[in-house]
C-alpha cells in the first residue's frame, strides 16, 4: 500500500490510498481533496498514518510521520501570519489612557500621538511611520498636522477637565494643595516672533528664542493645568493667571498654593491675599529688611528647628534650619571660592568671567578695574548656612509648612520627565497653535506616565515606568488569518523572563480592576 496524490480536472488534488494487486492499482480509500498545497501535504501525511495503523507499522516510522506532520503544521501557521506587531507598550498605555478618561474625547489621533510620545518621542513625520510600522495604525501625516491645528482650540479645556477629575478621584475627592513652577522651552531657530522670544533660559540657551511654560500639579505630582507665555516674560507674572483660571473653572476651595522663591514678589503676595488664596512661597531671606535679617541671624541653629516671625497681620515668615542644608551651602561656597581664587589670582578681570556661577558677589572691584576676593563677605555669607525661609498666610505649624513646601520637587520632576523622557524640547514647530498643541500632547503624556507609575506601585510591581516600557518594547503580538473562516487570531508573546515579570499587565482583567 502507498499514498498517492491524484490531480483532478477541477484543479484540486485527491489524496488516496492505493494497493497493487496482480500488477494493477486499486484505490482503497480517499483521504481527502483540497486545492491548498499545505492541506494536500497534511492529507498525504494522514494517508501514511492510516497505512501504519492498518499494517501495525513500526513505532519509528510512526514517529517520523509525527515529526513531518508537526513541521507541516508549523509551516502552515507561519504562512498564515498576517501581522507581527511590536506593540507591548501600546497594550499597556492604551488602557491607562482609557482609565483616566481621555477616551471620552473620542479622537484616536490624540491617543496615538500620546502613546508614541511616551514610548518613542520623535518628529511628527517619524511618528506617522512609527505608528504604522510598530502598531499597524495608519495615521496620515497631513491628518496629524490638521489635528494639531485644532487641538488647542477645541480640546485643551476638555483634556484639563478630565485630568483634574481623575486627580480628584485619586486623591480621595479633594485637590488640597497645588504646586506651581515654571520652566523654559527653547527652539532650534534664531527667529523671534510674538510668542517665541529670547529671554533668560533655564536650559542655558540664552541666544535662542523660547517660551515660558507654567505648570500646576497636585500632591503626588499629578498634572492639573499649564500655561504658555512669551519667552521674555518675568516668571513671577505667570503664576496668578493660571491659578485664578484654575480656581474659577473647578470651584476649588480650601486649597494652598505652593511656589518657589523666584515667584515671590509684592504684587503676587498682594493678589493672593486679595483673592483669599492660602499660600506657601519660598522666602528670599537675605533680601529682607535690616530688622528681619537681624532676627533671622539671632536664632539658634538647631537641627530641625522652626521659628515664626509675624511680618503683617496675615503673613508669617517661617525660618527653618537643617544640618544637611548647612553642609550643602558651605560645600557649594567652598567650590565657588576655589574657582574664584584660580580665575582671579592675577587680579585682572575679563568679560566672560563676570557673574560666572553666582560667586562673583565675593569680589571687590577697585577703581582701576583690578579685582580681589573679599573674604569678609565670605564670612558674612557663612552665617546664613542651613537657613531656609518660607512666607505663608496659613495657620500651619512651621514643620507642616516645611513639609508642604518640600513637595515642590514634584513639579521639578515633571519638567525633568517631560523634557527628558518625552522630549518636550527643543521644539521644531513655529506656529502658535502647533506649539500649544505639542505642549498639550506632552501634558497628556505625562498624566498617562504618572497614572502608570501609580498603577505599578498599587499592584506591587516594583519597577519604574521607564523599565516597564523598556521591557514592553520587546513584546510582540502575532496575528494569524484563518483562510476557511476568515477569522484573525491574535496572541501576545510573553517569552523571556523579563516579559513574564510584567505579564500581569497583559492579563485580560487587570485593567478593569486597577
Amino acid at each position: 500500500m502507498y499514498v498517492r496524490k491524484k490531480p483532478n480536472r477541477s484543479g484540486s488534488t485527491s489524496v488516496v490510498i492505493v494497493e497493487k494487486r496482480n500488477g494493477k492499482s486499486h484505490y482503497l480509500k480517499t483521504i481527502g481533496v483540497s486545492s491548498d498545497p499545505v492541506e494536500v501535504d497534511n492529507l498525504y501525511l494522514q494517508g501514511k498514518r492510516w497505512i501504519v495503523e492498518q499494517t501495525s507499522g513500526r513505532d519509528m516510522f510512526l514517529e517520523q510521520i509525527r515529526q513531518e506532520e508537526e513541521k507541516l503544521a508549523v509551516e502552515g501557521l507561519l504562512n498564515k501570519i498576517e501581522h507581527i506587531l511590536i506593540n507591548g507598550t501600546q497594550l499597556i498605555l492604551n488602557p491607562v489612557y482609557q482609565n483616566i478618561g481621555f477616551d471620552k474625547i473620542n479622537d484616536d489621533v490624540l491617543k496615538h500621538l500620546v502613546v508614541s510620545r511616551i514610548c518613542q518621542p520623535q518628529s511628527k513625520v517619524a511618528t506617522s511611520d512609527y505608528l504604522k510600522s510598530y502598531f499597524d495604525e495608519d495615521v496620515d501625516l497631513n491628518k496629524i498636522y490638521r489635528y494639531l491645528d485644532k487641538l488647542s482650540d477645541t480640546q485643551k479645556d476638555k483634556i484639563q477637565e478630565i485630568s483634574v477629575n481623575h486627580t480628584r478621584k485619586v486623591l480621595g475627592g479633594s485637590i488640597g494643595v497645588v504646586f506651581y513652577d515654571v520652566t523654559t522651552l527653547y527652539f532650534e531657530t534664531d527667529e523671534d516672533d510674538e510668542l517665541r522670544k529670547k529671554g533668560w533660559s533655564k536650559d542655558g540657551k540664552h541666544s535662542q528664542p523660547q517660551v515660558v511654560l507654567g505648570l500646576l500639579v497636585s500632591k503626588g505630582g499629578y498634572p492639573l493645568a499649564y500655561s504658555i507665555h512669551e519667552g521674555n516674560k518675568y516668571e513671577g507674572h505667570t503664576m496668578l493667571p493660571i491659578v485664578k483660571d484654575f480656581v474659577s473653572k473647578f470651584d476649588l476651595e480650601d486649597f494652598i498654593v505652593v511656589a518657589d522663591s523666584g515667584l515671590m514678589n509684592a504684587e503676587n503676595i498682594k493678589e493672593l491675599e486679595k483673592n483669599n488664596y492660602k499660600y506657601i512661597i519660598g522666602a528670599r531671606i537675605k533680601s529682607e529688611n535690616q530688622v528681619v535679617r537681624e532676627w533671622i541671624l539671632s536664632q539658634d541653629k538647631v537641627e530641625g528647628s522652626f521659628y515664626d516671625y509675624q511680618k503683617t497681620e496675615q503673613q508669617r515668615l517661617i525660618l527653618g534650619y537643617t544640618e544637611q542644608r548647612a553642609r550643602k551651602d558651605a560645600n557649594n561656597r567652598e567650590k565657588g571660592i576655589k574657582r574664584l581664587e584660580k580665575e582671579y589670582k592675577s587680579g585682572s578681570i575679563t568679560k566672560d568671567k563676570i557673574n560666572k556661577r553666582g560667586y562673583n558677589k565675593f569680589l571687590k572691584i577697585a577703581d582701576n578695574i583690578s579685582v580681589e576676593i573679599d573674604y569678609t563677605k565670605i564670612a558674612e555669607d557663612a552665617k546664613w548656612d542651613g537657613l531656609k525661609g518660607y512666607v505663608t498666610n496659613t495657620k500651619l505649624s512651621g514643620s507642616d509648612v516645611y513639609q508642604q513646601y518640600s513637595e515642590l520637587w514634584q513639579v521639578e520632576r515633571a519638567f525633568r520627565v517631560t523634557k527628558g523622557v518625552l522630549d518636550l524640547r527643543p521644539m521644531f514647530h513655529f506656529t502658535k497653535k502647533r506649539i500649544e498643541a505639542h505642549v498639550c500632547i506632552c501634558f497628556v503624556a505625562y498624566k498617562v506616565y504618572k497614572e502608570l507609575e501609580r498603577t505599578l506601585k498599587n499592584n506591587g510591581i516594583k519597577m519604574s515606568v521607564d523599565k516597564v516600557l523598556s521591557i514592553a518594547k520587546t513584546i510582540t503580538t502575532i496575528k494569524v488569518k484563518l483562510q476557511e473562516s476568515n477569522e484573525t487570531i491574535s496572541k501576545t508573546m510573553l517569552i523571556t523572563d523579563k516579559h513574564k515579570s510584567i505579564s500581569k499587565l497583559f492579563e485580560s482583567d487587570f485593567w478593569t480592576e486597577s
